[in-house]
């Protein structure tokens, strides 16, 4: 088991200040481990709302809920949507006899009655996969090309994780996708998913991807934006500088999972990972999901101008712009690019962030760096 002790504090520490705290993340992210190192699943405070016994205790839950003391923990909180305003009730007394931990396999924004009826008494902590920092630096390929979800990551062989990722694939899309009241055929689904993933990297072409699986483009932005709902891609929103030059408004697409990235493109194993045409791409939203969950910072974007600038990252933190660049090669080179984006950004530094093991300048405020050193906090960008 790869502990998570950085998360475990996280969320022993909102508890104590929060009534209710939100654990949401994709499925098979290690959620429900994590409750259970706070209350154990033998607990008459914990419910799990996909075991039946949980599900019939909760018949009355105001009369369940009410007389329990300390933490509960309510795992699978979209299956009873309808208890949101129950917990706004119980989370309101005073003096407080319990909090409560949800966990939930989707965003808020799909979970709206969390953010209306929990408003002001909630705070919401995002998980993922295992980061790298979890797994330690040694084992960054394969974090890389198995992704972070626990059980593709920790499989003996590349074949069963590679058959784990078909299965979750499978689940996600013919049971969970069903449960949020969304009627979409899994197949129909499979295909969007399976061409968002050539997407990966790059501008977000809704008319292209339209034409290419024959629905509208109303659908098949319902179809990304649930995608996203359910942590499966992110959407990386442009940058608008005022700069009197053509600038890229579309968004970029990523798979936060680079594991599920390379089932959907057929490769099997890290030796067909480095010879995929789609190598740097997959590289690039690798590093780019690293450095936010490794700095949590307050605005990401990324920047392109139709003359051919652009910057992979933007990180807006404590007022300060940081700029990253993801470069899969052995020593990265200063671009006209780079030159650009600190000017026209006003960026006050520039990263390059690549897979070798030393740090080296290449002009003022423009610095190469290993992503092993940025995660593990060797050398945090904020520090440079």
């Amino acid at each position: 088991m790869i502990e998570r002790t950085h998360l475990l504090q996280e969320v022993k520490a909102a508890l104590k200040r929060s009534r209710v705290v939100a654990l949401i993340g994709p499925r098979q992210c290690g959620k429900t481990t994590m409750a259970r190192q706070i209350v154990s699943p033998d607990s008459s405070n914990y419910f799990d709302l996909e075991n039946p016994i949980s599900l019939a205790r909760l018949d009355e839950p105001m009369t369940t809920l009410q007389d329990l003391r300390g933490t509960i923990v309510i795992d699978e909180i979209q299956r009873r949507s309808d208890l949101f305003p129950i917990l706004r009730v119980l989370s309101d007394r005073d003096p407080l006899p319990a909090r409560f931990l949800i966990l939930g396999s989707a965003s808020p924004s799909l979970l709206r009655q969390s953010s209306e009826s929990l408003a002001g008494r909630i705070t919401i902590i995002p998980m993922s996969g295992f980061g790298l920092e979890e797994v330690g630096t040694d084992f960054q390929s394969k974090h890389w090309g198995r992704g972070g979800f626990p059980l593709s990551f920790l499989a003996k062989t590349d074949k069963e994780s590679l058959e784990w990722r078909r299965d979750f694939v499978s689940t996600f899309l013919e049971r969970d996708v069903p449960q949020f009241g969304v009627k979409i055929p899994s197949t129909s689904l499979f295909r969007f998913w399976s061409v968002a993933a050539h997407y990966h990297g790059q501008i977000w072409n809704v008319a292209e991807a339209s034409r290419t699986l024959n629905i509208g483009e109303t659908t098949a932005r319902r179809y990304m934006d649930l995608l996203q709902d359910l942590f499966m891609v992110r959407q990386l929103q442009p940058w608008f500088a005022n700069l009197g030059k053509r600038q890229v408004k579309s968004p970029k697409i990523y798979f936060r999972d680079t594991g599920l990235l390379h089932y959907l493109l057929g490769i099997k194993s890290e030796d067909e990972l480095v010879l995929h045409p789609r190598m740097g791409a997959s590289w690039e939203g690798y590093v780019i999901e690293e450095i936010i969950k490794s700095t949590l910072p307050d605005e990401v974007y990324f920047w392109a101008t139709h003359s051919g600038a652009e910057l992979d990252l933007l990180l807006i933190k404590d007022n300060k712009r940081i700029g990253v660049e993801c470069k899969r090669m052995d020593a990265p080179k200063l671009t006209p690019s780079m030159r650009t984006a600190m000017v026209d950004l006003e960026l006050d530094k520039l990263v390059v962030v690549y897979p070798g093991a030393q740090s080296y300048s290449l002009a003022k405020e423009i610095t190469v760096l290993p992503l092993a050193k940025i995660v593990t906090g060797a050398k945090g960008l904020a520090d440079l």
